[in-house]
C-alpha cells in the first residue's frame, strides 16, 4: 500500500520486480513475474532475522533504487557526492 500512494515510484517498482523475477518465469506456474520464494526467504532472513518486514523499509528501497538510476543515467536528479568515475 505504501507504494501504491506514491505515484513516482511507480515506474522504478515494476523496473525493480522485472529485475527479481525468476529467470523464465513465463514458463513455469504462477506465470507471473515474482522472485523466487527461496531467494526472498533469503533476504528477509539477512535482513530482519526473526522480524517482519517493514513497508517503510520498501519505499526507502525504491526511493534509493530511484535516485541511483538518475545519477548512473547523468540526468543530476541525485547527489553525486561520493560518487567517483574509474580513471583509466
Amino acid at each position: 500500500m505504501s507504494v501504491v500512494v506514491r505515484p513516482r515510484l511507480w515506474s522504478t517498482a515494476s523496473r525493480q520486480a522485472r529485475r527479481l523475477a525468476r529467470p523464465r518465469w513465463w514458463a513455469r506456474r504462477p506465470f507471473l513475474p515474482i522472485p523466487d520464494a527461496e531467494y526472498l526467504a533469503f533476504r528477509f532472513q539477512t535482513q530482519y532475522g526473526a522480524g517482519s518486514p517493514d513497508a517503510r523499509d520498501v519505499v526507502t528501497y525504491l526511493e534509493w533504487c530511484r535516485e541511483m538510476q538518475h545519477v548512473l543515467r547523468g540526468n543530476g536528479a541525485g547527489s553525486h557526492d561520493g560518487l567517483r568515475t574509474p580513471r583509466r
